[in-house]
């Protein structure tokens, strides 16, 4: 028999006039009686910074590692809770001083470090909304951000000063101070006063401060946060969350680990490397604030990543779908070169633990024995601590999942959101391996309906029902700032349209499948639902990213691929051509190749005949975001993509049509 983990709360609806269809309401189990809601008398996220302070103000709160003399990275160097509280108060009595009034807009513009934490709780504490300022944006966008938010005070990471100050004639009417994470020189201090801006290092602002200052009333309906979406089309969307949202966000997220799981406390040591700026990860340290725990910064260069993890030896890990994927692709070559009986007796150790989490063992107690002896070396690849692994902002393929919940040794949930859903709405629940390959159940706070999209073929009222993730509840976004317009277009009825498709599973969970808007149509009047046709190329083991294209004025599709190096290298030394990446990836030999084996995969998951591509392109760096080609969470930018291999395209086109079909 199988078991649900959802309850039905309202029965389904109809399709009538130009509403569609729509299935039933859910809930997660553990919300059966009523959605959690935020207690009384809780108003702002800074009583979970306030309360840790209390219970443990010599807990080490915020670290990074200092560079040596020698230019390498040294041990974790750490502030404590305390020394982070009295950080915030002068910084936040300080804001006050240079007129920054509750309710005013600070930017916050750099990467992850102890200063961006310390500025939002030094927002939180006086009432102040913070804007975070993307790090991996250009100035173009920074400005719009400021302009539109009309931040007043900025605090910026040295490395950005450049950037800010070149945007500051553009933005100078309603920003006035700017702060440093650390110093400024006396050229960018004069270049600031020219254009009417007070310039500060982070030492001589926290010095116009004081630990006395009164704080100001603090509203649960405030808005804490602006989080400005980057988007894969269009200006960024400012998405307004307030106090409460965030705060019931981690309540939930707090009362489902403590429910699966167990609660993490002071003795845990959260590893910060997922940008600030997004909302996922800004919960997350949000929640190991309330809970007491540590937070280590990595040094920001995804080269020193896992020798950070190395140092730092965290017990909570999150990460999106492509780190995930590094490191099961490293473990797995380690294994690989390990020699034929350890190749053996890993596979062994894996199938006979995996069958007894199938069976319903915790992953800690289904085989204690092997986990010493075999995953432990796994486990070491980590950091040897880590016990709760999370992964988000795009689906993480089932054969990653499935290995890391294994081998890792650690709990893995999966788990979807959205910057308007205050980050997480669904989550896997640890040790439930039927939600392999899915996002799991809606959190504690939400209820969730798919509604169905007849124009993609969705039924949400069919056998395997199917359709657009529909959420209202308690951390839902307040609406975009200053754009009602775009606000009415996706919150329906008091429900917003995520734009997502999902599948809903036996067991309650949800399996994302496709996304709304990412559908046209070829000449001969197919409509192709294109990120459904990327998920299933990418299973080939040969590529590392694709990007499909098609239009309705061709017949067919193509496609730009990055492909795997080794996976390609080790092909041109089969077959005696030159093992150079750049020119096996020029080489036509190599481009059918790939070809051929895209096309095997797509036919082998019963893609249609005009799903299947007539010619690629091989692109020997990954799609990044310098190109401006991908989003901050790795999502493909379509027009982006399109202006900047247009030429390729084009000959791709040709030479398809040259092609015997």
């Amino acid at each position: 028999m199988s078991v649900t983990y959802t309850v039905k709360v309202e029965d389904s609806r109809p399709e009538s006039g130009k509403k569609p269809s729509a299935g039933p309401v859910y809930r997660c189990i553990y919300a059966k009686d009523g959605l959690l809601d935020l207690p009384d008398g809780m108003h702002s996220p800074w009583e979970f910074f306030s309360e840790s302070v209390k219970r443990n103000p010599n807990n080490r709160m915020l670290g990074r590692r200092q560079t040596t003399d020698s230019k390498q990275a040294g041990p974790y160097v750490w502030i404590t809770y305390q020394e982070a509280y009295d950080a915030a108060l002068r910084i936040g009595s300080a804001m006050r001083n240079q007129g920054v009034s509750p309710g005013d807009r600070c930017g916050i513009y750099g990467s992850n470090c102890p200063e961006w934490i310390i500025t939002m709780e030094a927002c939180n504490c006086q009432a102040v909304t913070y804007v975070p300022l993307y790090d991996t944006l250009g100035a173009n966008a920074v400005e719009f951000i400021v302009n539109h938010a009309e931040v007043a005070i900025a605090f910026v990471q040295e490395n950005k000063l450049p950037a800010i100050l070149s945007c500051l004639p553009a933005c100078c009417s309603y920003l006035k101070t700017i702060v440093s994470f650390a110093n400024v020189s006396s050229i960018q201090k004069k270049e600031a006063e020219e254009l009417g801006v007070s310039l500060f290092s982070w030492k001589e602002f926290s010095e116009l401060g004081s630990l006395d200052c009164e704080l100001p009333q603090k509203q649960k309906t405030d808005i804490c946060t602006i989080m400005y979406t980057s988007g894969t089309t269009g200006e960024p969307k400012g998405v307004i969350l307030t106090n409460k949202a965030i705060m019931t966000e981690v309540l939930s997220i707090d009362q489902l680990i403590e429910i699966t799981d167990k609660a993490c406390s002071e003795e845990d040591t959260y590893f910060s490397f997922l940008p600030l700026a997004h909302v996922y990860d800004q919960i997350m340290e949000t929640y190991f604030i309330k809970r007491g725990s540590s937070i280590g910064f990595w040094q920001g260069d995804v080269r020193y990543l896992m020798d950070d993890v190395q140092e730092l030896k965290p017990t909570a890990f999150c990460a999106v779908p492509r780190v995930y994927d590094r490191i099961y692709t490293g473990i797995v070559n380690k294994i690989a070169s390990g020699g034929l009986i350890r190749n053996k007796l890993f596979q062994y150790a894996y199938n006979y633990k995996l069958r007894n989490m199938e069976n319903g063992f915790p992953q800690d107690k289904a085989s204690p024995l092997l986990d010493k002896l075999v995953f432990d070396k796994v486990r070491q690849a980590l950091g040897g601590k880590v016990r709760l692994m999370l992964s988000g902002a795009a689906p993480l393929p089932r054969h990653v999942e499935e290995f890391l919940r294994v081998s890792c040794c650690s709990n893995l949930s999966q788990g979807y959101g959205l910057t308007e859903s205050c980050g997480g709405c669904f989550t896997s629940l640890a040790n439930v391996m039927s939600m392999i390959g899915t996002v799991g159940v809606p959190i504690t706070t939400i209820e969730a309906r798919l509604e169905s999209v007849p124009e993609m073929g969705y039924d949400a009222l069919s056998s395997v029902p199917r359709g657009e993730i529909c959420l209202r509840g308690n951390t839902l976004f307040s609406g975009y700032y200053k754009r009602q317009d775009l606000t009415d277009e996706v919150v329906i009825d008091g429900w917003f349209h995520t734009g997502d498709i999902g599948e809903l599973q036996s067991d309650g969970s949800m399996k994302i499948i496709d996304r709304k808007k990412n559908i046209f149509k070829l000449s001969q009047g197919e409509y192709v639902a294109v990120e459904n046709i990327e998920n299933t190329y990418s299973r080939c083991p040969l590529i590392a990213s694709i990007w499909v294209y098609g239009n309705s004025f061709e017949s067919f599709l193509v496609a730009v691929v990055v492909p795997e190096r080794k996976a390609l290298e080790d092909w041109g030394i089969e077959n005696g051509e030159a093992t150079d990446f750049k020119s096996l990836c020029e080489n036509p030999k190599a481009r059918k190749y790939i070809l051929n084996e895209l096309n095997s995969t797509g036919q082998k998951h019963h893609l249609r005949g005009f799903e299947l591509l007539k010619a690629v392109y091989l692109e020997p760096n990954p799609f990044d975001m310098e190109r401006d080609l991908v989003t901050p969470t790795f999502k493909l930018k379509r027009p982006q993509l399109l202006k900047y291999y247009k030429d390729r395209i084009d000959e791709l086109y040709s030479e398809g049509k040259g092609a015997k079909v």
